[in-house]
This record gives structure tokens, sequence and C-alpha cells, in this order.
């Protein structure tokens, strides 16, 4: 009985034309850099997003605008006087920040969520942990590179301050001491306000509503607070202005400096904390960034899941 044989397709041949590379795996033999690096290089790298470096044209006009707007009124301040010869500064150092807050508040507002939303938004953050990096070095890295670029937005106006006191030939103790003063001071605004931001953009993925909510809490809470000490001092209750400076990041960092730097409170009538308010103060802004920092670790956590 025959069997019938199945066909067979017909082989061709292209010659020379046919290769077979087995390469194979070959493992990783270079250097591995580690945590340390990778938590280096995402600060290196949201720092330089905080002014839009590396970034588009159009990410670096606000911030840029923002530094120009910062340290603008303190070289006009410098060129009066030194034109003028006058013997001290116009304003102290430590009251420069509390002055330009508004434009700190929309710095703040503006660069929090482009550090943290869009991680959230497009789902990258996961991305992130399956590398070494874990969770603390992202907070740590985010919260650090906020922080940094709060503090060269708020030191540098200090600094042209500082420079053209000397070139006015005021004195160098006096002006030194001043502007280290105004230096402690501004770093630790830099780190409430770091922290508060980056807590409210963490929340939503959506940077405009991130930006709107770091605005509203800023700006409201210093109205609010500033109101109703301008009631208590309306009606001659002045012991109650310092303990309500304690609700607002603006009025903290006032109560602190007025306390320790040597500073004249911006509260109605000059009424700021003393050394044993002045310590409720400091325990309230270091309570305040260890809670930030906290919110936002518990935050990661859940997001890197």
């Amino acid at each position: 009985m025959a069997v019938e044989q199945p066909m067979r397709a017909p082989v061709t041949s292209s010659g020379d034309q046919t290769r077979i590379h087995n390469i194979g795996y070959r493992t990783y033999d270079g250097p591995r850099l580690g945590r340390a690096y990778a938590r280096r290089s995402l600060y290196s790298q949201s720092l330089r997003g905080a002014y839009g470096l590396g970034r588009s044209v159009k990410s670096k006009v606000l911030p840029m605008l923002l530094f120009v707007v910062m340290c603008v009124p303190a070289a006009i301040m410098v060129a009066v006087a030194v034109a003028t010869k006058a013997k001290d500064l116009p304003v102290d150092y430590t009251r420069y920040a509390i002055i330009m807050q508004g434009v700190i508040s929309l710095y703040v507002a503006s660069q929090a969520p482009q550090s943290v939303s869009r991680d959230l938004r497009f789902k990258t953050v996961p991305l992130y942990f399956s590398r070494p990096i874990e969770t603390a070095d992202y907070v740590r890295a985010k919260y650090a590179a906020l922080a940094s670029a709060m503090f060269v937005l708020t030191a540098a106006p200090l600094l042209v301050l500082y420079v053209g006191s000397l070139l006015a030939k005021l004195d160098f103790a006096d002006q030194t001491k001043g502007f280290a003063q105004g230096l402690v001071s501004v770093a630790l605004l830099s780190l409430l306000f770091a922290g508060i931001g980056l807590v409210i953009a963490a929340v939503t993925p959506r940077r405009g509503f991130g930006i709107a909510a770091v605005i509203a809490v800023l700006v409201i809470s210093y109205g609010a607070v500033s109101t109703l000490q301008a009631i208590a001092d309306a009606q001659n209750n002045t012991s109650a202005i310092p303990w309500i400076g304690l609700f607002s990041p603006v009025t903290l960092i006032d109560g602190v400096q007025t306390a320790f730097l040597g500073a004249t409170s911006a509260a109605p009538g000059a009424v700021g904390p003393g050394t044993g308010q002045g310590v409720v103060y400091v325990l309230v802004l270091l309570g305040l960034i260890a809670a930030a920092y906290g919110l936002l670790l518990r935050r990661y956590k859940k997001v890197g899941l």
C-alpha cells in the first residue's frame, strides 16, 4: 500500500547574503556607581529643571524672570546707597525676603509641581524605583533640589546688597554680620517653603491644580494671619500678636529671625516674639520641615508600589 509523502516547501539559498550571528548575552562588567550616584544625578537634574536648564526656552522664562525680579530691587538700593553716600542700606538683610515674599511664593508655586507632578502624571515614579534608588533617595533629592533652588533665588539679592555695601564703604563688620544673619534666615525659609510646596504638589498629578493650591496656602494663610494681627494691634492686645504669627509660613520665619537673628518684626507695631516665644517658633518651624519630609516619604511609598 503506497503512502503519500507530505509535500515539502522548496529550500532557497541566498548564498553569501545569509548570515547568522551568535553574539550571545554578555554581562555588564563596567563600574557600578550605586545609589549615591543616582541620588546626586536626580538632585542635579531637578535643580537644573527648577530654572529651566536643559529644557525648552519656554520653561526658562518664568524662573529666570522671577530671579531677575528678586535681584533688581537690591541692585537699585545699592545704586542709591552708593550715589547718595548713605550710611546704611535702606533695607535690612533679614527683611528683604519678607518684602519679596510674593515673588518667592510664586516661584515655589510654579516649580514645586514641575519637580514632582510630571513624574506622577506620566507614572514614571516606579521606573525610578526599579533602579538602585529608593523612596528616601527620591524624596531627599527632590527636596534638596527645590530647597537649593529657592536658596539661590533668595540669597542672590542678599549677595548683591552685600557687595554693594562694600562698594559704598559701609562698615564691614556690621554688613558681614547682617549678611550672615540674612543667609541663615533665607536658608530656613527655603527649607520650609520647599517642603510645603512639594507636599501640596505631590498630592495631585495635575500641575495647574498644584500651582493654585500652593499659592492658596501661602497667600491665604499670610493674609489671614496679618489681618488677625492687625485686629489684635487695634484692640491693644499686643500679647496675642506673636502667637498668631505661628500660623503662617512667612510670619513664622519673621518670628524666628526677630527672636534670634536681630531682625525687626514685620508684624503690626513691630511686635515680635521674645526669646521664650522664639523657642516655640523654632520648634514649630523644625516640626513643619520634619513633617513635610515624613509626608513625602509616606506619599511616595504608596506611589512606588
